[in-house]
């Protein structure tokens, strides 16, 4: 491998994790230690990572999110979430206007959405290919930057593009649900999130009923700000009495069956 490439392939591995091993850099590259050893004291000395004992460092690196990865989050609780999102497409008419979040329940929405024409503003990756590939909607994605492990689409920035749709419904997951308010694990996810909530005259909260349990230490919005909640029929009496005493519509999704509770494996 030439050595631009072997340099292009340590720069890019920097912004993708804390520290790049000198054995990461030769599975990646092929090339031998020594090799590896000599390009990593190059780019240092050209100020393009920084050499740390036993490998190397981005100088500026790429933001990273606290939230659990989007392919950790998939199969848990998946029937609860299959249910949650079955109901909630259930919500959508054709020639509406809607905004779906990223997440795994949302994410779900997507295979009941195949035969509907709606206008979709969503900032998640996967949901954008999949009603791109198998369905009739028209899609919209806000302007920023891909974190490939969440699959979603952030900006700080208030200019995104958002300000210009405007959605009958906004669908939405969350960390957790609690008499504080709406939970979130992330500043900057929270910030993307409060950005589209501007932009839809209802909230439509999509939570398996673990969420009720939940805690984080961000809340996105006071728990009255959802016009709706979905979630399955784990929820507690507890919970049941917070959202009812909040005023929210609460809809209760049944899986269909004991099987998908035990977590079969839907492909997008």
């Amino acid at each position: 491998m030439h050595e631009r490439e072997r340099h292009r392939i340590i720069l890019s591995a920097v912004q993708e994790r804390p520290v790049v091993t000198i054995q990461d850099a030769m599975e990646y590259t092929g090339a031998s230690e020594a090799t590896i050893r000599r390009d990593i004291v190059a780019l240092a000395g050209e100020g393009r990572l920084r050499k740390v004992r036993g490998g190397a460092e981005a100088i500026h690196p790429v933001t990273t999110l606290t939230a659990r990865s989007f392919r950790q989050s998939q199969s848990i609780n998946l029937a609860q979430k299959r249910a949650v999102a079955r109901a909630a497409a259930e919500q959508c008419h054709d020639g509406e206007t809607v905004i779906i979040n990223g997440g795994t329940t949302t994410f779900q929405m997507v295979h009941y959405l195949t035969g509907r024409r709606l206008q979709v503003l969503t900032n998640s990756f996967p949901i954008s290919e999949h009603l791109l590939r198998h369905s009739r909607c028209t899609v919209m994605v806000p302007a920023g930057t891909i974190y490939r492990e969440q699959s979603i689409i952030l900006s700080p920035f208030e200019n995104d593009g958002t300000a210009h749709f405007y959605a009958k419904r906004m669908f939405m997951g969350a960390q957790g649900v609690s008499p504080l308010g709406i939970m979130e694990s992330d500043a900057l996810i929270i910030q993307s999130e409060q950005r589209l909530m501007r932009q839809a005259e209802e909230l439509i909260l999509l939570v398996d009923s673990s969420k009720f349990r939940n805690r984080s230490s961000l809340i996105i919005c006071p728990l009255e700000r959802a016009t709706t909640i979905i979630t399955d029929d784990g929820i507690d009496d507890e919970a049941r009495r917070m959202v009812e005493d909040a005023g929210i519509r609460l809809v209760i999704a049944v899986p269909d069956s004991a099987s998908e509770r035990e977590g079969s494996t839907l492909v997008a």
